[in-house]
């Protein structure tokens, strides 16, 4: 049974920082495509973080690049978000995803690409 746990939500001035954590368990392939998505209230999931376990790429949406940084360690099993320089913006449930394959360009920050979810961690950003 594949599991994937987030943990290292909750509150964080804006202009700070946070780190969320994914553990996986469950699943086999030790390369896979993960993700961070972010989900506000009212609004669509999207994705704001990516990588593969299997190489060096790493993606990100434009509204986090240069703040964020997503990694991982393979021998734990757990994929990071580090969160810098945090806004308003940036609240919501975050959400843990990922696939037993490779990132694609074209849709790694699309929900349908990913197999399987975690159950998310919610951020929430003060003035």
């Amino acid at each position: 049974q594949v599991q994937l746990m987030e943990s290292g939500g909750g509150s964080v001035q804006a202009g700070g920082s946070l780190t969320l954590a994914c553990v996986v368990s469950g699943l086999p392939d030790s390369r896979k495509c993960m993700a961070w998505f972010r989900q506000a209230p009212g609004k669509e999931r999207e994705g704001v973080a990516g990588i593969y376990t299997g190489g060096p790429n790493r993606y990100y949406d434009d509204s986090v690049k240069d703040r964020f940084t997503i990694s991982v360690d393979k021998f734990k099993n757990t994929a990071y978000l580090q969160m810098n320089r945090v806004k308003a913006e940036d609240a919501g449930m975050y959400y843990c995803a990922a696939i037993p394959m490779y990132c694609r360009d074209r849709d790694w920050h699309l929900v349908p690409r990913y197999e399987y979810w975690g159950q998310g961690t919610q951020v929430t950003v003060s003035s």
